[in-house]
């Protein structure tokens, strides 16, 4: 790797070089690990302490990854087997924090990319968290309450060993909702004796915190209202479309509906509905009977609402139908790389000069590219939906006081940290020569934070 230590733009080469070379089937990380350190390049150039430290070579590894069998019975009897992981990323700022997904695209490059986005995401909530990802392989969809109980049991009868209040406090993700955080927590109290906050997203009346639910989707439009306030802006009467229909894109579209903007999409894997005359906060209700109660497809809204029209997955077509509407801000909540490049000019044609990530990475960087070269309003990821890990830390420290604050309390404090990321965005992005640059500032702000932290503490 010296061969790369007299210029920057070759030192980074080799770190991809290196990390494709180890795990090239993990292309979802090579991205992750690529978008990071172009962005950090200046901060490298001027603080060489950090290539003599090794600290890229070292951010690119987790400290500790987690892999076993979840062996578990169906309600036929019949014997299923699945794979489950965690990967503890950087414990330089506090426990190992991040959620757990349950989903068949679940593998160790998927977690380990989570994982990397989660360290920088959660040094600059401000509270004090590290990062890391799990998960696993199963599939909930069309499985009984049961069968979901016995693999977070199966799950949990490994992961207990290395979890904790003080190491790492997962909490959930795709797949892995109210009822899973209750199985594994469950299991976790039974299996070590103690009830500690050892996981976030709980149940309000077991030490869960007021907004969780709501959190990276309300963080995620705060975070665009901050950004739209740098141009005497707001979201009031804004046209908006919003991908997903889980938990992340319901409480996107409710906070947007609640701030007078109109919101016209939403999706899941089979397809996405448009909504010329806007979706409401009764048309919502459905959706989240839809989701959240009857496990359906979108493509049932089409069929309640005639104002409403569905279009279907098409597995030929590489563009996603859900950004090409006429529309002023999108906020894509979906899954990671749900927006390529094509998806973004056809943004950009349609009016679209906001978009704030409530997914994590869902704009490849070919995408990404093209809304820097239109100067649009672009909230990264790990910046627009920290929210929800932010009052998962809020959790945390509710818990480790034995106290709940209200919903006031915790909505105020999300605002604030929502409005404290922006500004450190901006602020960093502006030190180091990228102005309006959020993507940058993000990543160089996080960075700077995770390993100024790995210094002071020495070679471990």
């Amino acid at each position: 790797i010296n061969s790369g230590i007299a210029g920057t733009g070759g030192f980074m080469v080799d770190i991809l070089e290196i990390v494709k070379d180890r795990d090239p089937q993990e292309r979802e990380f090579h991205q992750a690990v690529g978008e990071v350190m172009e962005s950090v390049k200046p901060v490298l150039d001027t603080n060489p302490i950090y290539r003599q430290a090794k600290i890229p070579e070292r951010l690119v590894e987790p400290e500790r990854v987690i892999m076993f069998r979840i062996p578990w019975a169906d309600d036929q009897g019949n014997v299923q087997v699945n794979r489950g992981f965690r990967i503890e990323m950087n414990s330089a700022l506090g426990p190992y924090k991040g959620g757990l997904r349950f989903h068949p695209s679940v593998n160790l490059g998927i977690l380990k990319f989570l994982a990397f986005e989660q360290v920088f995401k959660n040094a600059l909530t401000t509270l004090p968290m590290g990062g890391g990802k799990g998960g696993s392989d199963f599939d909930p969809k069309g499985k009984s309450d049961n069968e979901v109980m016995r693999i977070c049991q199966g799950f949990m009868s490994e992961l207990f060993r290395h979890i904790g209040p003080d190491t790492d406090v997962p909490a959930g993700d795709i797949g892995v909702g109210a009822r899973e955080i209750g199985y594994l927590f469950g299991m976790y109290k039974k299996l070590r004796n103690e009830f500690t906050g050892v996981l976030t997203g709980k149940g309000l009346n077991w030490g869960g915190s007021l907004i969780r639910p709501e959190a990276t989707g309300y963080g995620s439009v705060y975070f665009a209202a901050e950004m739209l306030a740098t141009r005497n802006e707001a979201l009031e009467g804004k046209t908006c479309l919003v991908s997903g229909s889980g938990n992340v894109a319901q409480f996107t579209a409710e906070k947007l509906i609640e701030l007078g903007a109109k919101v016209v999409t939403l999706s899941d894997s089979s397809g996405c509905i448009y909504d010329e005359g806007g979706i409401d906060a009764k048309k919502l209700g459905f959706v989240k009977v839809l989701k959240n109660v009857r496990r359906g497809r979108i493509s049932e809204y089409a069929e309640k609402f005639s104002s409403a029209v569905h279009t279907e997955v098409d597995p030929a077509n590489d563009t996603n139908p859900i950004w090409d509407h006429k529309a002023d801000c999108a906020f894509p909540s979906a899954t990671q790389n749900e927006i390529n490049a094509q998806d973004a000019q056809n943004l950009i044609d349609n009016g679209v000069f906001l978009v704030s990530e409530g997914a994590n990475m869902p704009t490849m960087p070919d995408g990404i590219d093209i809304f820097k070269d239109h100067k649009i309003l672009y909230g990264p990821g790990k910046a627009a939906n920290a929210g929800g890990v932010s009052v998962s830390g809020l959790e945390m420290t509710q818990n480790s006081m034995r106290l709940s604050w209200t919903r006031k309390e915790v909505d105020d404090r999300l605002k604030l940290i929502m409005k404290t990321i922006h500004r450190t965005c901006v602020d960093a992005a502006e030190q180091y020569g990228h102005p309006g640059n959020y993507e940058a500032g993000a990543n160089i702000a996080g960075f700077v934070k995770v390993v100024d932290a790995m210094l002071d503490q020495g070679l471990v």
